[in-house]
């Protein structure tokens, strides 16, 4: 009997993680990419953001959603006015010189990494590839279905064929969404 209810819980307990999306750090995904390369999905965020917490509740929350990052990216969620440091795959070591632990959980100073991939608003999703180079940042609060267009589009390498304006218009206009509200 004790076998039947430790196999339940370890069940469960798999199930309850499989719900969720896979969160490491920036560091992790760096090292996880050189050993095998693929997508990194950073979702840069405040702790005062309530755009963020939304974003968090409503969409990182989704059962389709985290199905497709944690099939297809590495994810990292990063405070963009937090104090870790982290080095990137050319090397380069941000950090936040300006942060005061007083200030925590409210506005802070902003992270290097942030200021260096261009993020000025929060939440900001950043799309990177398995190069460790930007390939695009989304701004703005997101449903499953908005962000649906994105992780498919960035996810796969249909961005590298949509050069124009019109082209993403049309990929834009012609997108239905198959994630589940």
């Amino acid at each position: 009997m004790k076998y039947i209810l430790l196999f339940a819980l370890l069940l469960a307990t798999g199930t309850l993680s499989a719900q969720k999306i896979e969160w490491i750090t920036m560091n992790e995904a760096v090292a996880a990419q050189a050993n095998n390369p693929k997508k990194i999905f950073v979702d840069m965020y405040t702790n005062w953001c309530g755009p963020c917490k939304l974003l968090d509740r409503n969409t990182f929350s989704n059962k389709d959603v985290i199905k497709y990052i944690n099939a297809n990216f590495y994810a990292v969620k990063f405070n963009a006015e937090g104090n870790e440091v982290i080095t990137v795959a050319n090397g380069q070591t941000f950090k936040n010189p300006g942060y005061d632990p007083a200030k925590a959980q409210r506005r802070n100073s902003s992270h290097q990494f942030a200021r260096y991939m261009g993020v000025r608003a929060y939440p900001t999703v950043l799309f990177i590839g398995e190069d460790g180079n930007l390939i695009n940042r989304v701004k703005g609060y997101k449903t499953p279905q908005q962000m649906e267009l994105y992780l498919k589009f960035f996810g796969t390498d249909l961005w590298e064929t949509v050069n124009t304006q019109e082209a993403f218009n049309e990929y834009f206009n012609s997108f239905e969404p198959q994630f589940k509200t």
